[in-house]
C-alpha cells in the first residue's frame, strides 16, 4: 500500500503555541501528528502553520501533492479581520481549490466554513466545555461515512466558545446538539471535499483537562463553574480518567462512556476520513 503523505496545518499564534506547550507539553499540530501516526503508523506526516507572518505555507499547487490536509482547533476567531484569520482563510481556500480532501476540528470547521462562504459567531450558549453531550446525526448524517460506527448518540471531547452560525452553500449538516447545531459537516467548495467537527477527536484526555485550567476565568465568569477549586477537581478527574481509562468509577463520575474513554472510539472521525475519503481519492488520483 502505498504511503500517505499528510500536512497538519496549525493555526496557533507563536505565543498561544507556547502557552499550550507550557500546559500540555505540546501544541495542537504536534498533538494532530502524533494522533495521526498512532492511526497511520507509515504515514509521512508535515506540520504547517499557514496563519503566521513569514510562514511558507503551500499553495493550491503545492497541496495538491498531499493526500490530506487537517486543520487543527485554534484560539483565532475566524470572525475577527486580523492578518492571521486573513492567512488562514487564504490557505484554506487553496485547500479547497487543490482538491486534496481535507479534516478539521473545532476552529477547523469554522475555518473552512468561512473560507467557503458561511458564517460563524460567538455561541451564544457560551462554551461547550470539556465535552459536548448528546450529539445526534442527521437524517444525512446517519448515513454519512464520516459518523460510520457512532451510535445513536453520542458525546466527545469538546472546548470552544465560537460556532458556525450558518454552514456555506454546497454544505451538508451531518450532526448537532443542544449547544452547537453544527457539531459536524461535509463541505464541498471549488472542487474540495471537507469533512469536519466541531469537537475533538484528535484530542487525548489530558488535554481536555488542560483546557479547562486554561480557560477557567471564563468558566467561572459564565457559572459551568463555582471557582477555581471546582474547576480543578473536574479537570483532576479527566487527567486521572486519562492516566487509567478502565476506571470505571471515573468514568461514571464524569458521565462518559467507551465513546470518548477509548482512544480508538474516540478518534472514529478522523479514521473514516482516512479510509472512506483519502484512501480512495489517492486511488483515483493514481497514486496507490
Amino acid at each position: 500500500m502505498t504511503t500517505l503523505r499528510f500536512l497538519v496545518a496549525e493555526s496557533e499564534t507563536a505565543e498561544d503555541r507556547e502557552r499550550r506547550r507550557a500546559s500540555v507539553g505540546r501544541s495542537s499540530g504536534e498533538t494532530y501528528l502524533g494522533t495521526l501516526r498512532a492511526i497511520v503508523p507509515d504515514a509521512d506526516c508535515e506540520l504547517a502553520r499557514p496563519a503566521e507572518e513569514g510562514a511558507a505555507a503551500p499553495d493550491a499547487a503545492a497541496l495538491s501533492g498531499y493526500d490530506a490536509v487537517f486543520l487543527t482547533g485554534s484560539p483565532l476567531h475566524v470572525y475577527d479581520d486580523t492578518p492571521e484569520v486573513r492567512r488562514q482563510l487564504a490557505f484554506m481556500r487553496d485547500v479547497f481549490r487543490s482538491g486534496t480532501p481535507s479534516f478539521g476540528s473545532c476552529a477547523g470547521l469554522q475555518v473552512a466554513t468561512a473560507a467557503a462562504g458561511g458564517t460563524v459567531r460567538r455561541n451564544r450558549r457560551g462554551h461547550e466545555a470539556a465535552f459536548a453531550r448528546r450529539i445526534t446525526a442527521t437524517t444525512e448524517g446517519r448515513d454519512h461515512p464520516l459518523l460510520a460506527g457512532r451510535p445513536a448518540a453520542w458525546d466527545a471531547l469538546a472546548i470552544h466558545s465560537d460556532e458556525v452560525e450558518r454552514l456555506p452553500e454546497g454544505a451538508t449538516l451531518l450532526a448537532g446538539n443542544g449547544v452547537s447545531a453544527v457539531q459536524a459537516a461535509e463541505i464541498r467548495h471549488e472542487g474540495g471535499i471537507f469533512w469536519g467537527v466541531q469537537y475533538h477527536p484528535e484530542l487525548p484526555l489530558d488535554e481536555a483537562a488542560a483546557a479547562l485550567r486554561r480557560q477557567a476565568a471564563d468558566l467561572i465568569e459564565q457559572g459551568l463553574a463555582r471557582d477555581e477549586a471546582a474547576v480543578e477537581a473536574y479537570a483532576s478527574l479527566i487527567e486521572a480518567l486519562h492516566r487509567e481509562p478502565e476506571r470505571r468509577d471515573l468514568a461514571w463520575q464524569l458521565g462518559l462512556d467507551p465513546q470518548v474513554t477509548d482512544a480508538d472510539r474516540r478518534r472514529t472521525e478522523l479514521r473514516n476520513f482516512i479510509e472512506q475519503l483519502v484512501r480512495p481519492t489517492q486511488r483515483a488520483r493514481g497514486r496507490a
